[in-house]
């Protein structure tokens, strides 16, 4: 029997204390026209091709349309960020019970815009889409592209560039800059909600947990661990690791000025602003430690009543990672040689 083809969302996200979002419905677009939909996303979700809603137009029955606001650390210094050309329609609940957020990237300004225009460039939403198709093609954790539209406007960059909106699915949006702008801008309990929101979503299984905001961190420690030894793996640079790029699921997530290695130089990098390499393929382990590191401050009030006990236990956490990962990165490495012992000189 054939999967019934419709929507069913959701909006678990607009039941957070209301500085995480604002509420905004995308800015509808002159001309639409499909360039690329994802079939076979589109028949795992259980969703229909409809170009008007992709293309922000025409908002579902039951969607919400909302902007997140989050913070980050870009290039080492703290700033508040949000969703300044993105749009969270909702979350699309499966046959199976999965939940995905379904954004419109591209799709308008927001009051998180600081001065762009909310628009995206054709060829970058295709890069997007290509890059992240792949991603999940080579099993690597990632957020995905369900269409790309063309929008029949131009946008201004270095020059006139043809308009596009990609739909984007992921497990979620939460990121590390998510919790840091709820540490530096809400109360304790904001922190809280986000937190007690995010293992429901993400980590049901330790809900109920004594020490659940503990087990919370240790299990987004295990997961970064696990998808950074896979970029390296394959090569990939993503170019820019901010902390407002590193999803709290696990998942690969906002392809800028990312691409995979050609030729295997260390001191590679992808984005044109990176002068010194901070985000260089040798240094992306290095930056997830910082990124979590970043992440278990924003968790040190949550963790213990007594400071200092907080940050021995996050630290303690987060010096974990490295094994984690080299262990990840060398059953990778022996795989590829078909190496399948174990011995001391394997490294």
């Amino acid at each position: 029997m054939k999967k019934e083809i419709t929507w069913s969302f959701n909006n678990s996200y607009s039941a957070l204390p209301k500085l995480f979002f604002t509420k905004q419905k995308p800015i509808p677009v002159q001309a639409p026209k499909l360039i690329i939909f994802n079939n076979s996303l589109a028949d795992y979700l259980g969703v229909p091709l409809q170009l008007e809603v992709f293309a922000g137009n025409v908002i579902l029955g039951g969607a919400e349309p909302l902007a997140q606001a989050y913070a980050g650390h870009q290039f080492g210094y703290f700033t508040m960020l949000g969703d300044g050309r993105a749009i969270l329609l909702g979350e699309q609940k499966t046959s199976s019970g999965e939940c995905f957020d379904i954004q419109l990237k591209g799709s308008g300004r927001t009051p998180y815009s600081r001065g762009g225009d909310g628009r995206a460039a054709l060829g970058p939403m295709l890069r997007e889409y290509i890059i992240s198709e792949a991603m999940h093609a080579l099993g690597i954790p990632t957020t995905r592209s369900l269409a790309v539209v063309e929008t029949g406007e131009t946008v201004i960059r270095e020059k006139y560039l043809r308009g596009a909106i990609l739909t984007r699915v992921a497990a979620s949006h939460i990121r590390v800059g998510t919790f840091e702008y709820a540490a530096h801008f809400g109360a304790v309990e904001d922190l809280r909600s986000l937190a007690d929101y995010t293992i429901t979503r993400h980590f049901p299984n330790i809900a109920t947990s004594q020490n659940k905001y503990l087990l919370m961190l240790k299990e987004v420690v295990k997961r970064q661990a696990s998808l950074i030894s896979k970029w390296q793996l394959v090569g990939f640079i993503h170019g820019v690791m901010n902390t407002d790029n590193m999803a709290i699921s696990g998942e690969t997530i906002d392809y800028g000025p990312c691409a995979f290695m050609d030729t295997y130089d260390t001191t590679t990098v992808f984005s044109s602003i990176d002068k010194h390499g901070r985000y260089s393929y040798e240094n992306q382990p290095k930056v997830a430690i910082w990124n979590l590191s970043r992440f278990a401050e924003t968790l040190l009030p949550l963790l213990h009543d007594d400071a200092h006990e907080a940050i021995e236990i996050a630290q303690e956490e987060i010096i974990k990672f490295w094994n984690i990962y080299q262990n990840h990165w060398l059953a990778g490495m022996k795989a590829k040689l078909g190496l399948y012992n174990s011995e001391a000189e394997d490294e």
